[in-house]
């Protein structure tokens, strides 16, 4: 794996990723209406990131999955046990 880039070395557009975590988190507390949430926010945004990430990913990658970690910057054991984490075929 090669050196760890910032999103803008990779051209990915940083601010608009935020923009929509930001409105969904704000949309989702909004509906609580002042109630705790009932799980942990931070692994509720992961999980929910993580399985979108992979799944585009891989389909670029042409479902190579050494490419695809290589890509996403994880090895390859942790690319499949998110796979199966999230059901990914």
């Amino acid at each position: 794996m090669g050196a760890v880039m910032s999103s803008e070395d990779c051209g990915i557009n940083e601010n608009d990723i935020a923009k929509h975590v930001r409105k969904a988190l704000n949309d989702y507390f909004k509906d609580l209406a002042g109630e705790a949430p009932s799980c942990g926010v931070y692994d509720m945004v992961i999980d929910c990131v993580e399985k979108p990430l992979i799944e585009t990913v891989l389909n670029h990658a042409g479902g190579n999955q050494t490419r695809t970690a290589d890509l996403l910057g994880i090895n390859r054991n942790t690319l499949r046990k998110k796979m199966q984490e999230h059901q990914i075929k």
